[in-house]
């Protein structure tokens, strides 16, 4: 790598960080912890905006899903991207496109414009998050200390999406509410300050060139699996999700052949070589795919079945997360005092799993049941999240850490959205199978539409309805959770056959990383 004159030389990263990294490590974290909000900071707000805004049923549905999408969508593309051009560079565009685009969907006065403000964050957030995970690879050599980073890494990525939905309840309630995107912006001005002084650059040294339409294939091959999905979730097996998620699949199938071909891949399977690696992405999706199911129902039960009101489900959902923040440094410290990372991962998914295993005593009247199932719940994912994203990173070439996180990631969209359709509808199977013959039409597809027609019945047919329909989704939660917990126990057993014998090695190039200090 050649310097510019206003570069330079490379420096040699100590073996051990000091003061500098982990003060840098805290830069890095608020980005991370905006990112991850933006994808629950809308639940609040949507009145409000309908009020002002008057979008239309469909437009509202795009305000809510661009981001994701967007964000699912380019991972990879970015990832690679930061590889290149390097990671701190990237990670300063993103800051600078996400602040820019929070101005521009805080003072929004139609719906496409908050539309588009949301696809820019949403292209904002995809070059920030494989940044984040990228440069915690470069920036702590030693494993000790990356496996400590890559679990704060984790536990603020988990905390930040239940934080999103409390912090928008708080701001629309006291402010308007564009307020939910100003916050973004004095975090967004501290990283563009702060990173060019703490955070160094990096990038691969050879890298070839650019791979322009593996681009498109990626966009083709994840946008429409995770459309799909999501409206299975949503609204049921019909053709035309079906027909998205197979379009998908078959440019996912291009995307692969064009990678495996092409001298210069987006993404190389190089990668998949590394030990490791491949079963780290496996796994980690399954354990997304727990998550986001399990979202699916709790948040659900909270209000429309215990009748709690929004803003009040969100607060309760907090109090699992407080568990979080213990759960991943117990994991590492387990890891370095000789405990296998296979034995430290299978765990993880037990404990997941029991969390499940705790949905299945729920009646209609449990809260704390399902508090401490949605801790436990949490608490294994963070532990499997951390080890897999550790044992993933470490697998790879320090030049390839950009692409390496974006996978990690676009896998655990994926999950999440695999994990919404496939226990959801599971859950909305048994719930129609259950509740009673002779409700109307709108009650026997979900307990809103049963709820919203038992407010319009007398008293006793309104009570009735509801306890029906209450007893009904609890029963498909019950089903689904046995679902999840087996789908979890398999995955623990995978992950102690697979991970036993999985020790990462120092590659030549974590040894010299190419590092600039600009």
């Amino acid at each position: 790598m050649t310097n510019s004159p206003h570069e330079q030389a490379p420096s040699r990263i100590p073996e051990r960080a000091g003061r500098k990294e982990w003060t840098a490590l805290a830069v890095l974290m608020l980005p991370l912890l905006l990112v991850s909000m933006d994808v629950s900071v809308l639940y609040f707000a949507v009145p409000a905006i309908s009020a002002d805004l008057d979008p239309s049923g469909t437009q509202q549905l795009w305000i809510f899903d661009i981001y994701a999408f967007v964000l699912a969508g380019l991972l990879m593309t970015m990832g690679s991207l930061g590889d290149r051009i390097g990671r701190r560079k990237l990670l300063l565009f993103g800051a600078a496109a996400f602040g820019a685009a929070s101005l521009t969907a805080a003072y929004a006065n139609s719906a496409e414009l908050l539309i588009a403000a949301r696809a820019v964050l949403g292209i904002g957030g995809a070059t920030l998050m494989p940044s984040t995970m990228a440069l915690v690879r470069t920036m702590f050599r030693d494993a000790g200390q990356r496996a400590k980073a890559i679990g704060i890494w984790s536990g603020v990525m988990v905390a930040g999406v239940a934080l999103g939905s409390v912090m928008s309840g708080i701001l629309v309630e006291h402010f308007w509410w564009g307020s939910i995107f100003l916050v973004n912006l004095p975090a967004m001005v501290l990283l563009l300050l702060l990173a060019p002084v703490l955070i160094p650059e990096s990038r691969d040294p050879d890298p070839g060139r650019f791979d322009l339409l593996s681009v498109p294939l990626s966009l083709a091959a994840v946008l429409p699996v995770v459309y799909g999905l999501k409206e299975i979730a949503a609204e049921g097996f019909q053709t035309a999700y079906v027909v998205s998620l197979a379009v998908g699949l078959g440019f996912a199938a291009l995307f692969v052949h064009r990678q495996r071909t092409t001298a210069s891949p987006l993404i190389s399977p190089a990668l998949f070589r590394g030990r490791g690696f491949a079963p780290a992405v496996l796994l980690n999706l399954i354990s997304s795919l727990a998550m986001m199911g399990s979202a699916y129902f709790t948040t659900q039960y909270l209000q429309s079945v215990l009748g709690k009101s929004a803003m009040e489900a969100a607060l309760w959902a907090l109090l699992p997360s407080v568990l979080i923040g213990f759960a991943a440094p117990v994991a590492t410290a387990l890891v370095q005092r000789g405990m296998n990372r296979a034995h430290v991962v299978a765990t993880g998914f037990v404990v997941s799993a029991s969390g499940y295993g705790l949905l299945t005593l729920t009646g209609t009247d449990a809260l704390w049941t399902v508090l401490g199932a949605a801790a436990l719940l949490a608490c294994g994912a963070v532990v499997i999240s951390s080890q897999l994203t550790d044992l993933a990173l470490s697998s790879v070439p320090t030049e390839k850490a950009g692409s390496a996180s974006s996978l990690l990631e676009t896998g655990q969209e994926f999950g999440g959205a695999l994990g919404m359709a496939l226990l959801g509808s599971i859950g909305n199977a048994v719930y129609r199978a259950d509740i009673p013959a002779g409700a109307p039409a709108e009650a026997q597809e979900t307990l809103g539409g049963a709820l919203a027609v038992a407010q319009q019945l007398p008293d006793r047919a309104a009570s009735a309805l509801a306890e029906a329909a209450r007893e009904a989704f609890t029963s498909g939660m019950h089903v689904a959770a046995l679902s999840g917990a087996a789908v979890l126990l398999i995955a623990a057993v995978l992950a102690a056959a697979t991970l036993r014998r999985v020790t990462p090695t120092v590659a030549p190039a974590e040894r010299e990383p190419e590092m600039a200090l600009v």
